[in-house]
């Protein structure tokens, strides 16, 4: 069974392709590549929520980084589906998982894009840290490294004890926690409270709405 991307999609093979369709057709691209994964998935397999979630994010990240110079570290190698798609791999994605196929993650071997080989988790910011030393340490002051993080893999003691040392190494990073409340079990403990305070914080709320309305 052919599955055929929408147009926007189709013209995409790479993030230079990407930054080629204007801003506000974005939108557009995004319907098109959570679809044309959502049609994959379902006929060859693979995992849905984790890279339909983070499907306008992903389109973000490569729209206004320079990727591969700038590298992009996934927490959970699940949300990379659409990474993949804009980095070269629309053409093979149906083989995503299959013997002989392209990776169920992120995969060093694979693609320049794919910077940390990712499973399953919490370990982005560490892995983004030591790029972002070695860049430091190199000299490569243009170059940017950005952690995606969610919220489950935010309570595991390697992320907090990345994020101790990040606070003191003085290194050009950027961590987005993807705040979604989603998990295989809930969430629970501290940090979680605390998240949940800020979510539905009146004034964080009436913020975001500014910023959102401020975008359209």
């Amino acid at each position: 069974m052919t599955i055929t991307p929408g147009p926007l999609l189709q013209s995409v093979n790479n993030p230079e392709d990407l930054k080629q369709i204007p801003m506000e057709k974005l939108h557009e691209f995004c319907e098109e590549l959570r679809q044309f994964i959502i049609d994959v998935v379902s006929v060859h397999g693979g995992h849905f929520a984790a890279s339909l979630g983070v499907v306008e994010l992903t389109t973000a990240l490569h729209y206004v980084y320079n990727t591969p110079y700038d590298q992009l570290v996934w927490d959970v190698g699940h949300q990379a589906y659409g990474h993949k798609i804009i980095t070269g791999r629309k053409d093979s994605f149906e083989t995503n998982r299959k013997y002989g196929g392209i990776s169920g993650f992120p995969k060093r071997a694979e693609s320049e894009y794919d910077t940390f080989g990712v499973g399953h988790s919490s370990t982005s910011i560490s892995a983004a840290l030591g790029m972002a030393m070695a860049a430091k340490y190199k000299g490569e002051t243009d170059r940017k490294v950005v952690a995606v993080i969610g919220d489950g893999s935010m309570t595991a003691g390697m992320a907090f004890e990345a994020m101790n040392h990040a606070g003191v190494a003085n290194t050009d990073m950027l961590i987005i926690l993807n705040d979604n409340g989603i998990g295989i079990d809930p969430n629970v403990g501290a940090l979680k409270e605390y998240l949940t305070d800020i979510t539905i914080s009146p004034t964080y709320n009436k913020i975001k709405d500014d910023v959102w309305n401020a975008l359209l």
